[in-house]
């Protein structure tokens, strides 16, 4: 007796919505439109969706003409590969048609659209992203991927060091996926090929390269995932250093105490950045942006100098840093502490932008010109000694405080 098929007939995007309008106009007059990959797989396993791509029979002009006469709006943002972007009512949706790999040489395959929903799910990577769910809400699974699902295993589809030729990134996919959905050891077929593929990824640019990994330091399985990376080799080629696996996965413990959403930019840090020079050559090897080249350099400088118990100097680093830097460093320094993810004094440390706004600094230009001092490289030293003098003590408001904060910042400059 064959087993029922699996359904998400009661999914209610399925049902109503931009996207059930989107199926229903593709999917009529001798033309499919289904659900493809990520939202089927999300849906089955419960887990949010944030996106959902559709696959047809239909060719890309086809899909112009329907999407257009439906008065929504489609943008060819894939010509070449059959990807159209509808718009409708401001949400973008992913329609592709069926292909079929006619010759890959890494990311960039030579494709002829087709009308078989298996081939073109046997030319996907992984198993559990192969799934499609048409509008009745039968899932069709061609290559085994709701036994992987249900056994939490990540699988290439077909041969594993063919999958990986095709597009080395899917070595970092792999470990992704496994640390987002796996459970357990990952595959062992899949980390081989992945280990005999690994000068592969000097190939890949290092825009692609951090955008994977980034995404893969925020997975919830993440630090084991790290780990196997690491013994097995592949760590060490994309961070270009020796990882401190210990103090990722303290991190993420930390921000869990700390209730703060995880970050990926912190997770790096803990995972790669020691000193300011590991802060530049990651910056290098994964085309970090500025802002996060600049987060990491905040991080490495200095946090073995942080601990728990003068609010003081805490509050003088939080408004020298900024609420981000700050937490940033913090957290590193808790991470890579002794103490433990439930340490009360560090986690009063880590909360301190949430109880004290860091104060402007009260005393302004016109308060040291009418004390004598002339524009110029003495009016910037005045205002420097005095801000100094300011957060030294604590950050006065008073004006008898700040009055002699100014009159002392300018006996202290008179020599120049």
């Amino acid at each position: 007796m064959s087993e029922p098929p699996v359904s998400l007939k009661d999914a209610p995007w399925l049902r109503d919505g931009s996207l059930a309008r989107l199926l229903d106009v593709l999917s009529r007059d001798g033309e499919e439109a289904r659900v493809v990959g990520g939202a089927v797989r999300n849906a089955l396993l419960g887990e949010a969706i944030h996106e959902f791509d559709v696959a047809t029979t239909a060719l890309p002009d086809e899909v112009m003409r329907r999407a257009t006469a439906a008065g929504f709006k489609p943008v060819p943002t894939g010509l070449e590969h059959g990807t159209i972007t509808v718009v409708i009512e401001s949400r973008p949706f992913e329609v592709t048609t069926l292909r079929v790999d006619v010759e890959t040489f890494g990311r960039h395959a030579s494709v002829r659209f087709g009308r078989d929903w298996q081939a073109d799910a046997e030319r996907r990577d992984f198993t559990m992203n192969a799934l499609s769910a048409g509008q009745d809400g039968v899932v069709h699974d061609y290559v085994g991927g709701i036994a992987d699902l249900q056994a939490r295993q990540v699988r290439f589809i077909g041969d594993p060091g063919k999958r990986i030729a095709e597009d080395y990134l899917r070595i970092l996919r792999f470990f992704r996926f496994h640390a987002a959905y796996g459970r357990g050891l990952p595959d062992a077929a899949g980390l081989a090929a992945c280990i005999t593929a690994r000068a592969g990824l000097d190939q890949l640019s290092r825009e692609r390269v951090r955008m994977e990994l980034l995404k893969l330091l925020l997975a919830p399985h993440a630090a084991p995932a790290l780990a196997v990376m690491a013994q097995s080799g592949l760590l060490v080629p994309v961070l270009g250093g020796v990882p401190d696996l210990a103090g990722f996965e303290n991190m993420a413990k930390v921000e869990a105490a700390a209730g703060v959403q995880a970050d990926a930019v912190q997770r790096l840090g803990a995972l790669g950045a020691r000193i300011a020079e590991d802060a530049e050559r990651l910056w290098q090897r994964l085309r970090l942006s500025n802002a996060e080249h600049g987060r990491l350099k905040v991080m490495a400088d200095a946090w073995w100098r942080i601990s728990p118990g003068d609010e003081q100097a805490a509050r003088a680093l939080l408004y020298r840093l900024g609420s981000q830097h700050f937490a940033d460093r913090v957290l590193l320094a808790w991470a890579r502490s002794p103490a433990t993810a439930h340490d009360g004094a560090w986690s009063a440390l880590a909360g301190l932008s949430e109880r004290w706004a860091a104060p402007v600094f009260p005393l302004k230009a016109a308060d040291f010109i009418k004390r004598g001092v002339r524009p110029g490289p003495a009016l910037g030293a005045a205002l420097h000694e005095a801000e100094t003098a300011w957060i030294a003590a604590d950050f006065p408001a008073d004006p008898q405080a700040l009055a002699a904060i100014a009159d002392a910042s300018v006996a202290e400059i008179r020599p120049m």
